[in-house]
């Protein structure tokens, strides 16, 4: 499931690394995208994107400043929960999840588990 397009994506990897909100210009001034895209495009998409409720903003002079309206990490849980709510069986899910999990995501997901139980978070 992917929720965003190819040019979303691009936006929003620019504003998850950026360390401050950023304006339509700075916003296509870094983003990598594998060819030229005129400001007001970005700027169209951008406020899509502000409308789907993923990016926050603020006026700044005559221009927009956005930023996420969550971490990447926050965004992702959110619609792996989205995906598991429609899955029909949440258990058979979770069951098939687990058995492509690389021996590696497994310890990470033990190493959760364990914290969440104890009521410790991360």
């Amino acid at each position: 499931m992917r929720e965003f397009g190819e040019l979303e994506s691009a936006i929003m990897d620019t504003l998850w690394q950026a360390e401050r909100p950023l304006v339509v210009r700075e916003i296509r001034e870094s983003m990598t995208y594998n060819r030229e895209v005129a400001y007001t495009t970005v700027m169209t998409v951008t406020n899509i994107l502000h409308n789907k409720g993923v990016l926050r903003r603020e006026k700044a002079g005559r221009a927009w400043r956005y930023w996420p309206y969550a971490s990447r990490e926050e965004h992702t849980a959110r619609m792996m929960c989205q995906v598991l709510d429609g899955s029909g069986n949440r258990g058979v899910t979770m069951r098939r999840f687990v058995e492509h999990c690389s021996d590696e995501d497994m310890a990470h997901l033990r190493d959760v588990l364990a914290h969440t139980h104890r009521g410790v978070a991360s």
